[in-house]
């Protein structure tokens, strides 16, 4: 996958669907240039090979109810593979946490949690360190406003040949 190739077209298709996972063939075949036949056997081949791994709605919970956002610094007591493997197999089963990345520097992980409010948050914080997950320490930084939260990629510039 990492050797695939990927022409104007393709990169065109990929920036159409992400902006409008519910765009039509014939105007997503308008759009990129082709006909629908060609345009629809590119985009089954980029899903195929697992370019395009899903379709998603963008849901503004913010709409639904007051929400706390909250991003966390973790780092674990110790870093055996089985520590790592240990904490990420219970961070994928909690719903709150919304995204985990394993980061290099001076923490272990990085979280972004989702609850009702900022009481929810402890309360879950609380259960991680009950589950003893080894969690050395934390580091809770509550998001006060998004300034920017994309979910289209700027995927042409990131396969540019510079």
């Amino acid at each position: 996958m990492a050797g695939l190739k990927l022409d104007p077209i393709d990169l065109k298709i990929l920036d159409a669907i992400q902006r409008d996972g519910r765009i039509t063939k014939l105007a997503l075949a308008e759009q990129v240039g082709l006909s629908p036949t060609p345009c629809w056997m590119r985009l089954a081949k980029l899903e195929k090979v697992g370019i395009v791994s899903g379709y998603h709605a963008k849901v503004a919970v913010r709409a639904i109810a007051p929400i706390a956002t909250v991003l966390m610094e973790v780092t674990l007591g110790n870093h055996r593979q089985a520590d790592f493997d240990r904490f990420e197999r219970a961070i994928r089963d909690i719903p709150e946490i919304v995204a985990c990345w394993s980061v290099g520097g001076g923490v272990d992980y990085l979280l972004k949690v989702m609850t009702r409010d900022i009481d929810a948050y402890q309360r879950l914080v609380d259960a991680l360190l009950e589950r003893e997950l080894g969690i050395d320490r934390y580091f809770t930084y509550i998001v006060i406003k998004t300034v920017k939260d994309e979910t289209v990629l700027p995927v042409a510039e990131l396969v540019a040949d510079d």
